[in-house]
C-alpha cells in the first residue's frame, strides 16, 4: 500500500494489544506442546509473523519458530524484541524449506490475503516441509458470522474474500493432512451458557475467528500425544443460537397461551359471576353502599 504506517496503525486499533493477542493464541498450545516429545529441535515458521506475538509465545515454550512478512514496519517490532524475522515472501519461504524440516506451520489472518491459487500452493507447501506429525494452523475471519461476513472482513482493504470453514477444511484434507480440526475462536464467553438469545446475538455472536488445524500423518502412537485438544469442542456455532432462540421463541409462545388461556377463564368466572341470581338479589346493597361511600365525610 502506499502508506507505509497504515497497515501498522489499523492493526493497532482494530486487531487489539500485544497481551490481547498472546493471550488469545494460547488456545493452540494443547495441539503442539505435546509434540515436543517426539522433536528435539522443534522448528517452525510463520507465516505473515506480524508484530510478532506469536514468535514471542513460541520462544518461551521453547519452540524454534521464524518469522516471515513483507511489511518492514511489522518486522520492526519483532526486531525491537530480538524475534527471529525476515523480509520473505510466505509461499517463497516455504519453497525454500527442505522437506520433513518443520513441526509446525502458521499463519493467523494471512489465509483471507491470498488468491487461492496462492492459498493452495502455500498449502502444498506446508504439507511437504512439515515432520510426520507436524501441524498446520491457518487462523482467518468466520464468514459463519454474519456482521463479520458482511462488514467487518471488508475493513481490511487488504483482504481477497471469507473463507467459509468447510472450504478449508476440505482443502487441508484434499492437500493429504489426516487429522483436521475445525475450532472457532474469539466468541462472548458469556454467551456459551447464557439462556437467553438476541437478534443481535444471532447477526454478532458467532465466533468471528476461526482455524483450521491440520495434522500430518505419523505411524505409532504420535497421532494419540494431543488427541484431547482434537476431540475437544470450541466456540459457537450459527445453528446452536438458531436453536437457542428457537427453543426461547417456542417458551415464549407457550406463556403467551397460558396467559391467555387464564385470561378466557377469568373472563367466564367473571361473566358467570355478573349473570347470576346472587348478583341479582346483592345489586340493592351495592347500590345503597355505592350512595353511601360517595357522600363526602363531615
Amino acid at each position: 500500500m502506499s502508506d507505509l504506517n497504515f497497515y501498522r496503525a489499523f492493526e493497532e486499533r482494530y486487531r487489539g494489544s500485544r497481551e490481547v493477542i498472546k493471550s488469545r493464541l494460547e488456545v493452540y498450545l494443547p495441539f503442539i506442546l505435546p509434540l515436543k516429545q517426539f522433536d528435539e529441535t522443534c522448528q517452525g515458521i510463520d507465516l505473515g509473523c506480524g508484530r510478532g506475538e506469536w514468535l514471542e509465545l513460541m520462544h518461551e515454550y521453547g519452540i524454534n519458530v521464524q518469522g516471515v512478512d513483507l511489511d518492514d514496519l511489522m518486522l520492526e517490532a519483532c526486531r525491537e524484541r530480538s524475534l527471529k524475522a525476515s523480509s520473505v515472501d510466505a509461499i517463497e519461504a516455504l519453497k525454500a524449506l527442505p522437506n520433513n524440516s518443520q513441526l509446525v506451520v502458521t499463519g493467523f489472518h494471512i489465509a483471507e490475503h491470498l488468491q487461492f491459487s496462492a492459498l493452495q500452493t502455500l498449502m502444498i507447501e506446508a504439507f511437504r516441509v512439515l515432520k510426520p506429525g507436524g501441524l498446520l494452523i491457518l487462523e482467518t475471519p468466520n464468514p459463519e458470522n454474519i456482521g463479520v461476513a458482511t462488514v467487518n472482513f471488508y475493513l481490511d482493504p487488504t483482504h481477497q474474500r471469507p473463507l467459509p470453514p468447510l472450504l478449508l477444511t476440505f482443502l487441508s484434507e484434499h492437500c493429504g493432512f489426516t487429522q483436521v480440526k475445525l475450532i472457532r475462536l474469539q466468541e462472548y464467553k458469556a454467551l456459551l451458557d447464557s439462556p437467553w438469545v438476541s437478534i443481535t446475538d444471532i447477526l454478532e455472536g458467532v465466533s468471528p475467528d476461526y482455524a483450521v488445524i491440520a495434522q500430518k500423518y505419523a505411524g505409532g502412537s504420535l497421532l494419540s500425544l494431543n488427541s484431547e485438544a482434537f476431540t475437544k469442542e470450541y466456540g459457537i456455532k450459527p445453528d446452536e443460537l438458531a436453536r437457542k432462540f428457537d427453543q426461547q421463541a417456542w417458551q415464549t409462545n407457550e406463556r403467551i397461551s397460558l396467559a391467555e388461556a387464564h385470561a378466557r377463564q377469568t373472563d367466564l368466572i367473571i361473566n358467570n359471576i355478573l349473570h347470576s341470581k346472587s348478583w341479582r338479589y346483592t345489586a340493592p346493597f351495592r347500590a345503597i353502599y355505592r350512595f353511601f361511600s360517595s357522600k363526602p365525610r363531615q
